[in-house]
């Protein structure tokens, strides 16, 4: 009998999925994307990348020297909160911008809370946030083919369609360094589901939401307009990027299948008012980090009830 009954501490199922593994998985998927921006955007998109990924290294294994702590840059979570904030970018914006973007997404947002796993916002997106409070117009300053001008968001914004949809869906628009190309995303979006790593709850419903919310509250356009309306809102902007790489980020979102469901209605929600009510064009950043604030409340009600327990009285 002891050969065959052994009692161990949790957790009793193991997986072979690691921190760096799915982080590696995550930073594949982003190459499509990367590799597009700096064709788009040329050179200095790229140096915006190295330079916004060597600040989150370097944040995280100096405060991690201070501190006298393990060094925990090998998992590479470190080089995917870099890259998601420089794909979150303007390629115009100054060097030293991205390196206190960094730093802040590391330090402030991550490591102080007590490192990965213990965030309460995601930090590309909380980093992102504080630049664009901080530094409004030159993150908000969009450069293409030579010529900075509206996004098509902006466009939107204004009452009018955007001339040219699959120019949106390809990426050749202005916008930030990761957002422009759906294709490019959703092919890293695929790879991402076919390894395991995300499942569609999140961003199926936060897509989904959005667009209900929109055809119900977008009523200022007319009825022909409504599907080219819809597909560029959804194409616009970073809502593809946050969908799928930002708001199914394991720290700042739920675990429970209920939970994951009434996230993404929130996301979906939130963006819906941020873009029809709101002053700005976008607001898919502001959307997922309310949301994340929200995250413990949501398991609190979605979480389920052991096996074998009684109803409630």
């Amino acid at each position: 009998m002891s050969d065959l009954y052994n009692v161990a501490s949790s957790p009793h199922i193991r997986s072979k999925a690691s921190t760096s593994r799915i982080m590696l998985y995550v930073i594949i998927a982003l190459l499509p994307a990367t590799v597009f921006g700096i064709y788009n955007f040329g050179p200095r998109a790229l140096g915006i990348i190295v330079v916004t990924i060597a600040s989150c290294m370097v944040s995280e294994w100096v405060f991690n020297k201070i501190r006298h702590k393990k060094q925990t840059i090998g998992d590479l979570s470190c080089v995917v909160t870099g890259l998601l904030l420089a794909l979150n970018l303007s390629h115009t914006i100054p060097y030293w911008m991205a390196i206190v973007g960094g730093g802040f997404a590391i330090v402030v947002v991550k490591m102080l809370f007590g490192g990965l796993g213990q965030n309460f916002m995601n930090p590309a997106l909380g980093a992102r946030c504080f630049l664009l409070l901080a530094f409004t117009g030159p993150m908000t300053s969009f450069t293409f083919d030579g010529a900075t001008g509206a996004t098509p968001l902006a466009i939107i914004k204004g009452g009018e369609l955007y001339s040219d949809s699959m120019a949106m869906l390809t990426g050749r628009i202005a916008g930030t360094i990761g957002e422009t190309s759906v294709i490019a995303l959703l092919i890293g979006a695929i790879f991402l589901i076919l390894m395991g790593v995300i499942d569609l709850r999140i961003p199926g419903t936060y897509i989904l939401t959005f667009a209900v919310f929109i055809i119900l509250f977008g009523g200022h356009l007319t009825s022909g307009d409504l599907v080219p309306f819809v597909v560029q809102e959804i194409c616009g902007g970073g809502l593809i990027l946050g969908a799928f790489f930002m708001a199914t980020d394991y720290v700042t979102s739920p675990i429970t299948p209920r939970g994951k469901i009434l996230y993404g209605i929130i996301c979906g929600c939130l963006l819906g008012i941020f873009r029809m009510f709101g002053a700005s064009a976008e607001g898919c950043s502001y959307s997922i980090i309310f949301a994340n604030v929200l995250v413990p409340l949501i398991e609190r009600v979605t979480i389920p009830k052991p096996f074998g327990k009684g109803g409630e009285k």
